[in-house]
């Protein structure tokens, strides 16, 4: 098979860990050049230091993603390094699930997570626009979610948030036709991942599970437990029920993976048994 992944420039926001990570192992692996951003320096160090150990392409960059400068200084990062930007994947995100009786202890997570999953997405976007404009090519990546589909109880402003990707994302796809794809990725919940250690209140995973709630919960419970069914455990079973990251990462790679004239434009990724509503 065409490895379409080779030789492209790729920058990683979110990179120092969970889905930003393996997604830059796995690109450098077939031989992509990296350029990983995060605000977590120590992160990141531990990330090139993988990469490299295994004779992969890299350079990284501190990056606060809700700065236009920093995500700038980023774009020029990769262009000095390597030339070009091919590819940029809008990783970086936070996810501070909480009910608007919780506001008090939830706002400061909230207007985090609007400059990091909004803002953060938004000037990733203008900082490699005019690059690949000129190039006449390139493929920006954004990591929604399907609480970004409909509104439900519990995720008000993070799944406004994760809308405000799919609006941003669409509107530069029709706006650049031609010359840059656009890909917007929806996982579902993926429960070996930081991104949940940021909910504000645990009560309100309710919203995207219904009618599921109670069982799915239990289900979850026993995971935690170790007790969970083996077959719920089997990626290869249809009853398998929590997606690990790495098929997460596996099909953001392969929208990146692809001839310049085939977009992946938008691609849901659940555990076939998983509970989730949206």
């Amino acid at each position: 098979m065409s490895n379409h992944v080779a030789d492209k420039v790729i920058i990683v926001t979110g990179a120092a860990g969970g889905f930003g990570r393996l997604v830059s192992r796995k690109t450098a692996a077939m031989g992509a050049h990296l350029v990983c951003a995060d605000i977590d320096a120590s992160g990141l160090d531990e990330t090139r230091a993988i990469i490299e150990s295994s004779g992969g392409s890299v350079a990284t960059r501190v990056t606060d993603v809700t700065g236009l400068a920093d995500m700038q200084a980023l774009a020029a990062t990769a262009l000095e390094r390597f030339g070009r930007i091919d590819v940029l994947v809008n990783n970086a995100g936070t996810m501070p699930l909480a009910f608007y009786a919780d506001h008090a202890r939830a706002a400061d997570a909230w207007a985090r997570c609007i400059d990091i999953n909004i803002k953060g997405v938004l000037y990733g976007m203008l900082a490699v626009h005019d690059q690949m404009i000129a190039q006449g090519r390139g493929h920006i990546v954004n990591l929604s979610s399907i609480y970004g589909n409909f509104p439900v109880v519990g995720a008000g402003v993070y799944g406004a948030t994760k809308a405000a990707v799919n609006m941003l994302s669409e509107a530069l796809r029709m706006e650049s036709q031609g010359k840059i794809k656009v890909t917007i990725v929806k996982p579902t919940g993926v429960p070996a991942t930081n991104l949940a250690t940021g909910i504000i209140n645990p009560a309100a995973i309710v919203g995207i599970l219904g009618h599921n709630a109670a069982s799915y919960g239990l289900k979850m419970q026993a995971l935690q437990a170790g007790q969970l069914p083996a077959q719920d455990l089997d990626p290869d079973s249809i009853s398998y029920v929590a997606l690990a990251p790495e098929y997460l990462a596996d099909q953001i790679v392969y929208a990146i993976d692809q001839p310049w004239g085939v977009s992946i434009g938008d691609i849901t990724v659940r555990a076939s048994g998983d509970g989730y509503m949206l």
